[in-house]
């Protein structure tokens, strides 16, 4: 569950650059996560608590613990999608996705280019070198505030839905809304 929650945010991170209330003057824009929904099929395999929180004026942030009980290797599949809208409700679907892929490929490509760098931080997240098979244990995320580094850009103001679905010994989604605004408080 919790293998579940750190792909799903991970995925999150790679796809947008939405997850914290921030500011990028090279894009002039503010973003500010709005909701985070963790679901797994299995407690005993996986286990996640996610919640978006406030980090006083230096506005949100995602905090989450997840707990990994299996092992995390090429039986799991990993795939997420992205979705933008303008008003909060009618989601078009975007070209920034994993496609369906074994973990391995996941953890040789998208964790060591982009989730490490961005959640190492805030995270006791394993490094690239030690991701595959993923170690069983706790994950703590604590005020994760993303740089944006490998994100696509410039994204336009609106609604953004990231969904992350896992597949295999456990089924898992963890599905993330953001909203992005112009540096004025606008969404146009």
């Amino acid at each position: 569950m919790y293998t579940g929650l750190l792909l799903s945010l991970s995925v999150a991170w790679i796809l947008l650059p939405l997850l914290v209330d921030g500011y990028d003057e090279r894009y002039d824009r503010i973003y500010e996560p709005l909701s985070v929904k963790f679901r797994t099929s299995d407690p005993s395999k996986l286990e996640a608590n996610a919640t978006v929180g406030h980090m006083g004026r230096k506005g949100r942030a995602f905090m989450g613990k997840m707990l990994v009980k299996v092992d995390m290797d090429d039986t799991l599949m990993v795939e997420a999608t992205s979705y933008r809208s303008n008003d909060g409700h009618d989601y078009t679907i975007l070209p920034y996705h994993i496609p369906k892929q074994g973990y391995k490929s996941f953890a040789e490509s998208f964790y060591k280019d982009i989730i490490y760098k961005e959640l190492k931080q805030c995270s006791n997240i394993p490094e690239p070198k030690k991701a595959y098979p993923w170690p069983k244990g706790t994950y703590i995320f604590d005020n994760c505030v993303p740089t944006g580094d490998g994100w696509p850009k410039p994204l336009s103001p609106g609604y953004y839905k990231i969904n992350f679905n896992i597949s295999g010994q456990v089924e898992a989604d963890l599905s993330v809304i953001v909203v992005l605004r112009n540096m004025n408080g606008g969404l146009f």
